[in-house]
């Protein structure tokens, strides 16, 4: 019988003291750990997720060994990854450890820095506590934003100085196994006129329960470039809370490729917030629902400065008895003119029991601007199957390849071809 921790703050001053935390993240984690007794749970739209376990857990950390070389990864993660490259920009965390690094050529010749979280907080702790869950995430928004910033238990940190534009990628993979927590919160910056493109997997080697709370803080100074891959592929037994936020300073620019393709119940926020004049955020997403899951996404872009531009494409595919809600909103505030927001939310149905909800919202603050969106829900067109079984090919086949050719939009944009093709072989499998 597994002993249930009390997780209070007592339990947080005691980890943070073990990682040997600076001061200022000790105090975050105790008035994190005070509010979030007091702060509500987050309230998605039309999803009721009073039911599903975020809080309840009985371990928080583990100490899995690490890899010695990247053939000792598991089969399944070294398709995401150039298990023959030398010189490539690579972070590996085993169940909240951090288990491989490794620092491109480039990278290190020009001060990118790329490591764990708790070692960027010790050896770059100014830089950390300049960014960490201050204008992006913050402590107070609800409950599970502040157990997140009491009990962050992994991560990593992406640092481009001024003037770098990093040409190859950098990758992290996250890897679920025994840990029954996971905190893990991932921070990018990319300082003045410097670009990065940063790519990061979630994936479940075993069907263990679990609770997923991550945070992603992406911060584009002025005239600086973050192209942002993700792909989650976490276990039917895991609950997540998913938060990706990002900071568009003046003409900087966020592009999001995300495929969401967790089999458990999941709550999922993306927001961007174009702060500058001439900031750009483009978001794509691609999802698919199989089993008894139920998924809520919400995906906004927010425009604060002037000729800002914001961009929301999602496609979802439903199966089963699998059920999702779509909320796109793409918000102009006053003093924005002449920023366009545009939105296109699509979801596709499989079966009769499936359930897809397309929501899309524009809130509108400023005269001189344009905005527009679309939304649709239904099942595969007849036609596009008739055309396509009429040239010889079986009604599976051609179910399959109507998906595809839905979910391509996304799919193309995945900057890493591993990971690109990982995205595939989890749709293939999902829609099979």
């Amino acid at each position: 019988m597994e002993t249930q921790i009390k997780f209070d703050k007592d339990y947080v001053a005691g980890f943070s003291e073990k990682q040997g935390e600076p001061d200022w993240l000790k105090d975050l984690r105790l008035q994190a750990m005070e509010k979030s007794e007091e702060l509500p749970m987050p309230k998605p739209d039309k999803t009721n997720i009073t039911k599903w376990n975020f809080t309840e857990f009985s371990g928080h950390s583990a100490e899995p060994e690490s890899y010695a070389s990247l053939n000792d990864l598991d089969e399944a993660v070294k398709i995401l990854v150039d298990t023959e490259s030398t010189d490539q920009t690579l972070y590996i965390q085993r169940d909240q450890t951090p288990a491989y690094i490794s620092l491109s050529e480039e990278a290190k010749a020009h001060g990118v820095i790329v490591t764990d979280i708790f070692t960027a907080a010790k050896e770059h702790s100014s830089l950390v506590q300049k960014y960490f869950m201050q204008d992006g995430v913050k402590v107070d928004e609800h409950k599970l934003t502040a157990l997140h910033a009491a009990l962050l238990n992994g991560g990593v940190f992406v640092y481009v100085p001024k003037n770098v534009e990093l040409q190859a990628p950098v990758q992290a993979v996250f890897v679920h196994e025994d840990a029954k927590a996971a905190f893990n919160h991932v921070l990018v910056v990319a300082e003045d006129n410097s670009s990065v493109t940063y790519v990061e997997n979630y994936i479940s080697l075993k069907e263990e329960e679990a609770v997923f709370n991550t945070v992603s803080e992406v911060i584009a100074n002025s005239n600086a470039r973050i192209t942002y891959g993700a792909v989650d592929n976490l276990s039917k037994n895991v609950t997540a809370y998913v938060n990706r936020r990002g900071i568009a300073g003046r003409d900087a620019r966020i592009e999001w490729a995300l495929g969401m393709m967790n089999d458990g119940n999941t709550v999922s926020e993306n927001v961007t917030n174009l702060i500058g004049d001439g900031s750009f955020g483009d978001t794509k997403s691609v999802v698919v629902g199989r089993g008894q899951q139920s998924q809520n996404f919400t995906t906004k872009v927010v425009h604060f400065g002037k000729n800002s531009e914001g961009y929301i494409l999602k496609h979802g595919v439903m199966k089963d008895s699998a059920s999702s809600i779509f909320n796109g909103i793409g918000k102009i505030e006053h003093g924005a003119s002449k920023s366009n927001a545009e939105q296109e939310s699509r979801v596709l149905m499989l079966s009769e029991k499936a359930r897809g909800d397309a929501n899309p919202i524009l809130l509108i603050d400023e005269d001189d601007v344009t905005a527009g969106h679309a939304a649709s829900v239904g099942r595969v067109d007849p036609l596009q199957l008739f055309y396509l079984m009429s040239r010889g090919i079986s009604q599976a086949d051609a179910e399959r390849l109507v998906i595809f050719g839905f979910l391509d939009p996304v799919v193309r944009k995945m900057p890493i071809e591993g990971v690109k093709k990982q995205l595939v072989e989890v749709i293939e499998r999902k829609v099979r």
